[in-house]
């Protein structure tokens, strides 16, 4: 087992195992610039992700994604989530959208020069209220959940497809909050195709400091106050940034041999390729320049449905070869 340091205030550690490619979010402390003379996050040599030559999640419709809500949820925490997916495909006069993030993962191709899909859909929801396997999972616990899900027939079988599953803020996970807030990886199914699979923790609760930064105070470094976060919920908002994180990373190298830089036991994907980056002038303990809120004085960088907005997660560009925020 392997990994690599991510310059930014929440640094991804990215490691490679089980049954194929896994990518998960995780806190490195020594990212944590204590210098108050540094005023733009600067990586020491130009970060390029390369193309290794597998399929993305490619085509000219939808990538479907279907969620596993394990645990119980309430309609409150529910409603920016399912807000969230329906944004990709919302039309609107409020620039930057959600849309217009999702659009910088266009400049993703495949051998064929063809591009990541234009839209994002959420197809199809079940819940396990009951929490099924237990309230202690493990990270095999997420395959053997979509894998019932599956044999239940209450998702179909979709390789081009993302399957999320997205656990409750008293559900402990293996890993999480230590070294992941969540993770993406394949694993095969009937007629030998492959899936991927997805997991991402509600961290309100049990770890507000590592995953849900910047809405919460550090869990390491210094006390810097938290922004206030767009919809009200700190653990919430935070799966948000998390989901965005691993959506990006699914599409971009969904099977461990797509768009990735280092080692392809420990890769840097779109989105945690820029871990701690939300607005220009970002670096570490400092998320950049962001939107807020006249009223409640919340943070946010896209507009979504019906009034929502988002804090979500600069994505590397391949036109410019750097991190790019839908503010610039």
């Amino acid at each position: 087992m392997s990994g690599i340091i991510y310059k930014g205030f929440l640094g991804f550690l990215l490691i490679a195992c089980g049954l194929a490619h896994e990518s998960f979010a995780s806190i490195d402390s020594s990212q944590f610039n204590h210098s108050s003379g540094l005023s733009e996050l600067e990586p020491d040599t130009p970060l390029v992700l390369s193309y290794h030559g597998g399929p993305l999640l490619t085509g000219p419709e939808y990538i479907n994604v279907y969620i596993l809500w394990y645990g119980k949820f309430t309609l409150a925490q529910k409603t920016p989530i399912l807000d969230f997916f329906s944004s990709f495909n919302y039309s609107q006069n409020s620039q930057p959208s959600l849309k217009s993030w999702w659009a910088i993962l266009r400049s993703y191709k495949d051998s064929s020069n063809t591009s990541i899909s234009p839209n994002v859909r959420l197809a199809k929801q079940a819940s396990d209220v009951s929490c099924s396997i237990g309230k202690s999972l493990n990270r095999s616990s997420m395959g053997s959940l979509i894998r019932s899900a599956l044999v239940k027939k209450q998702f179909p079988i979709n390789p081009k497809g993302i399957y999320l599953v997205l656990t409750a803020e008293d559900v402990f996970v293996e890993r999480f909050c230590m070294s992941s807030c969540g993770f993406h990886d394949s694993m095969k199914v009937s007629n030998r195709k492959k899936v991927v699979i997805s997991w991402v923790g509600n961290s309100g609760v049990q770890c507000p400091g590592y995953c849900s930064w910047p809405f919460a105070y550090p869990g390491y470094g210094p006390p810097i106050p938290p922004l206030i976060p767009p919809n009200g919920d700190v653990g919430i908002d935070g799966m948000v940034i998390v989901i965005a994180t691993i959506l990006a990373g699914t599409a971009s190298d969904p099977f461990g041999d797509g768009y990735y830089a280092g080692l392809a036991s420990a890769p840097q994907e779109a989105a945690t390729a820029c871990s701690g980056v939300f607005g220009p002038g970002a670096y570490p303990s400092y998320p950049g320049k962001l939107l807020m809120d006249n009223k409640t004085n919340a943070s946010y960088n896209v507009y979504g449905i019906t009034g929502r907005t988002f804090l979500l997660p600069a994505l590397w560009s391949p036109l410019t070869a750097s991190c790019k925020t839908t503010l610039g």
